[in-house]
């Protein structure tokens, strides 16, 4: 695999505060979000460095080959503020792929958050900075030191990748909260605010009548299922 570094092609900022707004305010943005169609991939059995931490923003993918993990140091300067970093790492459980020092880097750039699909380590000093980090486990082991960009290696930056059967292509939009990752692809975004608000809308009605006293029974026979 050579490496690669593709630009990334970010989302209309109007699309992207449309579902903060929307969904940052609600309970589970991830649920909310993966509710609103086939079109929207949803990735779970993710740790939280801190259970409360949500985020929205574009994905600046990264994909490595399981049996070739290297630092992703130098794809920091790719990104710019609100980006979200999603790296594939397939699984790789064997060395750290993110830290203390990733995260405080990432922080000083304005990155709103990283899913991992693999280990980190530094827990404690992520958590301690406030860094949003989503990761599959906690790994002692650092990977090995990084290589310029346009060095020949593993990494391939902003090109689509895939987590637990789930594709996220870069630019799409991370939702990220405790409950796991939803991706929502820019044109599915007119579609996930129409189908949020119809959602809550009827939420908000169901723990109306679910106060009111109302049946299990009611409940299943006005609205199919809840």
């Amino acid at each position: 695999m050579q490496t690669v570094y593709n630009d990334l092609i970010r989302p209309p900022e109007a699309q992207l505060a449309a579902l903060r707004e929307l969904l940052l305010p609600e309970y589970s943005p991830s649920c909310l979000a993966a509710d609103a169609g086939p079109r929207i991939a949803a990735i779970g059995g993710l740790s939280t460095v801190v259970r409360e931490h949500r985020v929205i923003g574009p994905a600046l993918t990264v994909d490595l080959p399981e049996d070739h993990l290297v630092d992703i140091l130098p794809v920091l300067g790719t990104a710019r503020p609100g980006d979200v970093v999603v790296l594939a790492c397939h699984g790789n459980l064997r060395m750290a792929m993110w830290g203390g020092l990733m995260a405080t880097l990432s922080q000083l750039a304005g990155i709103a958050g990283a899913v991992v699909d693999g280990a980190v380590r530094d827990v404690d000093e992520m958590r301690d900075l406030g860094f949003p980090v989503w990761y599959r486990a906690a790994m002692p082991r650092r990977c090995p030191p990084a290589a310029p960009p346009g060095a020949e290696g593993p990494v391939q930056v902003n090109v689509p990748v895939v987590i637990d059967g789930e594709t996220v292509r870069p630019g799409d939009i991370v939702v990220a909260d405790e409950n796991g990752v939803a991706v929502v692809p820019p044109a599915a975004v007119d579609d996930v605010v129409t189908a949020t608000r119809g959602l809550l809308d009827k939420e908000r009605t169901i723990r109306d009548l679910m106060n009111g006293g109302a049946t299990l029974d009611e409940l299943l026979g006005q609205f199919g299922h809840l």
